[in-house]
């Protein structure tokens, strides 16, 4: 299975949306950049790379999430963004994580999802309390009356933001208490069509137990072929565009121009 035509048109009219959005209301916020300006002497290209920047900010992480709603729920029978996953931690359960993180990060253990979940069901929820930070969920599925819980993280995290991701999915199935499936997931591969080695996942995930990217993650939600689909969506949507793009940079790089000329 793939991404059926459906898919396809809902995945299309959201990033027509959202880039719809951007050309109406986009203006430079940053006024001057006088440094890369007088390096790169090409007004056009500074634009450019203003312009490409925020429409990434734009789309930041959230347009991942609403893309996984719309492939996962043909297959699920319910899928949420932003999902709050509440529950309680205890002393015991907080305590247990810190050991698991800190015995992975100096290399006295091997991450192991299935061990890790076995090791925090065993502790007592006993006395817990509601803690705020870490309740929400980028994307959560029920599928085949499995519940999947993903934090969905920029492609490049380092060491700390690994650790972060890391004492999140273990203090969700701590809230939820029990053997739920908890990955963190990047939407694509930077080191694509090699192997995802960046030196700060060393022996914090389970790869791919608790850790997919890329082609696994789209491939998981939507069936073998879905992240080659996508791929097709985004190169339509941004063909469709192109012309529109090029001509608000070099509106966007005139008036720059002008703004500068007395600096």
């Amino acid at each position: 299975m793939a991404l059926s035509e459906k898919q396809k048109m809902e995945i299309e009219d959201l990033l027509n949306k959202k880039i719809e959005n951007k050309l109406k209301r986009y203006s430079r916020e940053t006024t001057s950049m006088p440094f890369l300006s007088r390096l790169v002497q090409d007004s056009e290209k500074v634009a450019a790379y203003s312009f490409i920047h925020s429409i990434a900010t734009t789309l930041g992480m959230s347009i991942y999430e609403d893309v996984s709603v719309i492939i996962a729920r043909e297959t699920a029978t319910e899928c949420f963004r932003n999902y709050g996953i509440g529950g309680v931690l205890s002393k015991e359960q907080k305590s247990l994580i810190s050991s698991i993180i800190a015995g992975l990060r100096n290399g006295e253990r091997k991450a192991n999802i299935a061990q890790e979940i076995k090791e925090l069901l065993n502790v007592s929820a006993e006395g817990g309390t509601y803690h705020k930070e870490g309740n929400k969920v980028d994307f959560y599925m029920l599928r085949d009356g499995t519940e999947y819980y993903f934090e969905i993280k920029t492609v490049k995290p380092n060491i700390d933001v690994f650790t972060k991701s890391k004492t999140k999915l273990l203090e969700w199935i701590a809230r939820k208490r029990k053997g739920v499936k908890v990955f963190l997931a990047f939407p694509y591969n930077p080191y694509a069509p090699e192997p995802y080695t960046r030196f700060t996942i060393q022996n914090m995930m389970d790869h791919p137990n608790d850790f997919l990217v890329g082609e696994e993650y789209w491939d998981f939600l939507g069936g073998k072929n879905t992240y080659k689909d996508l791929l097709k969506v985004f190169d339509l949507v941004g063909k469709n565009y192109k012309s529109r793009i090029l001509d608000k940079i070099k509106l966007v790089a005139q008036v720059k121009v002008v703004e500068n000329k007395n600096i």
